[in-house]
């Protein structure tokens, strides 16, 4: 009886574990205003990612590329765009496209 009980506590355990690491990480990223452009905190694993992207300017847009990957607001559009994508190892930059100055990257290893 003990061990019966065992067991369904730790299935139960489990699975209530189990969506908390299924969840998709979400990272943030900024582009103006003025000429600026940046992410809160980057991504250093590969897999499921959501970029919740805040484009505060109609001058500018962020454009990300890397492996697989090539999503991007639009240049007169303001407002909060979201991206799921899937990481793989390798570099990814993103830019504004009308002022490349703008850039940054990050490394998925």
């Amino acid at each position: 009886m003990k061990r019966t009980v065992l067991i369904a506590a730790l299935v139960t355990a489990l699975a209530a574990a189990l969506p908390a690491v299924a969840a998709t990480p979400v990272f943030k990223g900024t582009v103006g205003p003025g000429f600026t452009i940046s992410m809160a905190s980057k991504p250093k694993v590969a897999g499921k990612t959501k970029l919740v992207i805040s484009d505060k300017a109609d001058s500018h847009n962020f454009h990300l590329t890397g492996p697989g990957v090539n999503v991007k607001t639009s240049v007169p559009a303001e407002g909060t765009t979201t991206f799921t994508v899937t990481l793989k190892k390798g570099t990814y930059k993103f830019i504004c496209d009308p002022h490349p100055f703008m850039k940054g990257s990050f490394t998925i290893k």
